[in-house]
């Protein structure tokens, strides 16, 4: 064999071993940077924040003793974290259950053969680009105790005025509103977008069964969306356990209620880390807030995935 061909074939196996390479390992470099973002602004900050739960740590003197548990302890025995957590649970129920009714009756519109359908989609999305603040100041004014809005319409009716900030239900269906208010819409075009993926085969094939609109929803769109439902059902999940501008900005003093109406856990924690200047405590809160959302989470993929498992098994 000659010195030529042996340079030919030496130069076809790095070539072959190249690809390889790169076929194997080119997915990977492609996600690398992405990896490295969430190392810098997402596990190093969560380390850290572990870190600092462990300890004495205050805002003006910086990092003090190791105290272990002692911040966990503390907050566990105390009455506010209590009342946040019964609070954020209420205020999170009141408001997931109505969103996802809503969302997906507006998305079943919104799939249907509608004039300026862009319009309308973009129309539903509006109030989520809206600033918080402004949500929450509008809202905050309309709830008024006296002057306003929706008290006004009850007196019209001839029924009682609501005390929307000295009542522990009425302040939570008050900031569920608001929450609802700039969400509903983005949830809806994500059901929208699964409702779009169902084949459209499948309805033709109900119509000529004659199986008319509202079969044909509870038949054909409930089934098929189920993956989609799954994952807005998350994501409103982690949303509404993290509540905090409508909280804070429900009142002028931004303390969650004279009596601790609405404190939610992330207002709790806000007060720990900026009002007391505790970062330990307000560190140890966020953990504890986010082993719920952890907890939370994973028991709504659990009930989803049985739901699904079990109709399936029933086909």
């Amino acid at each position: 064999m000659s010195i030529l061909q042996e340079r030919t074939q030496q130069n076809k196996k790095k070539r072959s071993r190249a690809a390889r390479w790169d076929v194997k390992y080119s997915p990977y470099i492609f996600i690398l940077p992405f990896f490295i973002l969430f190392a810098l602004v997402g596990l190093f900050p969560l380390a850290y924040t572990a870190w600092v739960s462990l300890n004495e740590w205050s805002l003006l003197g910086g990092q003090g003793d190791f105290a272990g548990l002692d911040n966990f302890t503390s907050v566990l025995n105390e009455r506010d974290f209590w009342i946040a957590l019964r609070n954020t649970l209420s205020i999170f129920v009141i408001q997931v259950v109505p969103q996802l009714i809503i969302a997906t009756v507006i998305a079943a519109a919104l799939d249907r053969n509608l004039r300026n359908a862009t319009f309308w989609r973009m129309a539903v999305l509006l109030p989520y680009v809206m600033m918080p603040v402004a949500v929450a100041l509008i809202f905050s004014n309309m709830f008024g105790d006296r002057y306003g809005l929706v008290n006004n319409v009850l007196g019209t009716f001839g029924l009682s005025p609501v005390a929307w900030h000295n009542d522990v239900l009425a302040s939570h269906v008050a900031i569920a509103t608001m929450v609802n208010f700039r969400w509903t819409g983005y949830a809806a075009l994500i059901l929208l977008a699964g409702m779009q993926a169902i084949p459209r085969d499948y309805y033709e094939a109900a119509t000529i069964d004659g199986a008319g609109a509202f079969r044909q929803f509870f038949s054909i769109t409930l089934p098929q969306l189920k993956p989609t439902a799954i994952f807005v059902v998350i994501t409103a999940t982690i949303g509404g356990l993290q509540i905090f501008d409508e909280a804070l900005l429900y009142d002028l003093a931004g303390t969650g209620g004279p009596d601790k109406e609405w404190l939610t856990l992330t207002l709790y924690l806000y007060n720990l880390g900026w009002r007391d200047l505790d970062f330990g405590r307000a560190s140890a809160v966020a953990w504890l807030l986010f082993l719920i959302i952890v907890v939370i989470g994973l028991l709504n993929l659990f009930i989803s995935s049985r739901i699904s498992s079990s109709q399936g098994k029933r086909k």
